[in-house]
């Protein structure tokens, strides 16, 4: 089982379906449960062992960048601040490229994302699934039915390698996936190296590592929340508050 020590958190999205909430600030911001977003993705980080994490912030970086400042609990955060939108593939590669996120594989999360853990940590389910030899990537997955918001038909669909689930294989055309990205993943720093784009999609890296074969996810075994729409967050504060869900630490 591999300990990462670093992480990347992705917050410099526009946010424009969650407006006119994000009008004035930027999505990873927005209060869930008495706290940012953004705060409950670092504190889990924290308690997963990560030391540092980067966060990079285009729209409304200075907001990112005073709240970043403002806390005082690890892990350790390093503001990179985007003057243009690299998309999330070439966000982290650019903080590849600078050192940023060492050379260990490292977990990255949405800004937005928010999950309850089940039996066991969803950040240490990763961990326990990335084996160097057979991995480049494991992604946190969730099933498509128990989300209540807007999904398509979903993402992924997982099959059998190895005597394992956990193979994961893109939705064809008609075809409705069983399993949807829930914006936590483990990823190596092998993937990242010179001749790629500046501003690419983590889906693209995500296509080469499933043509590989060096690509596994874990099936989240708790709650988790796709944070679109105003609405999406309402419905999220509302079951917190009245406890349906259970306690968000």
């Amino acid at each position: 089982m591999i300990q990462p020590t670093h992480a990347m958190l992705l917050a410099a999205g526009l946010g424009t379906r969650m407006r006119p909430l994000t009008e004035n600030t930027a999505k990873p911001l927005l209060p869930l449960g008495g706290k940012p977003l953004l705060d409950h993705a670092l504190d889990r980080l924290g308690a997963a062992g990560v030391g540092t994490v980067v966060v990079n912030a285009h729209w409304h970086a200075p907001l990112v960048a005073a709240h970043l400042a403002r806390r005082e609990r690890p892990p350790r955060t390093v503001l990179r601040e985007e003057k243009a939108l690299l998309d999330t593939g070439g966000a982290v590669a650019a903080a590849v490229a600078e050192g940023l996120l060492g050379d260990q594989p490292f977990f990255v999360v949405n800004g937005d994302s928010f999950w309850l853990d089940g039996p066991s940590p969803a950040l240490a389910r990763l961990a326990a699934a990335f084996d160097p030899a057979e991995t480049d990537a494991v992604l946190l997955v969730h099933r498509t039915f128990q989300v209540q918001s807007e999904v398509g038909f979903g993402d992924f669909l997982l099959d059998k390698r190895g005597g394992k689930w956990g193979g994961l294989r893109r939705r064809g055309e008609r075809e409705i996936a069983p399993y949807i990205y829930a914006g936590v993943q483990i990823l190596s720093p092998a993937l990242f190296g010179e001749g790629e784009e500046a501003v690419f999609s983590m889906n693209a890296l995500w296509d080469r590592v499933i043509e590989s074969g060096r690509v596994r996810a874990v099936v989240h075994d708790g709650l988790w929340y796709h944070l679109s729409r105003p609405s999406d967050l309402n419905e999220a504060e509302h079951a917190l508050h009245e406890q349906l869900t259970g306690v968000t630490t």
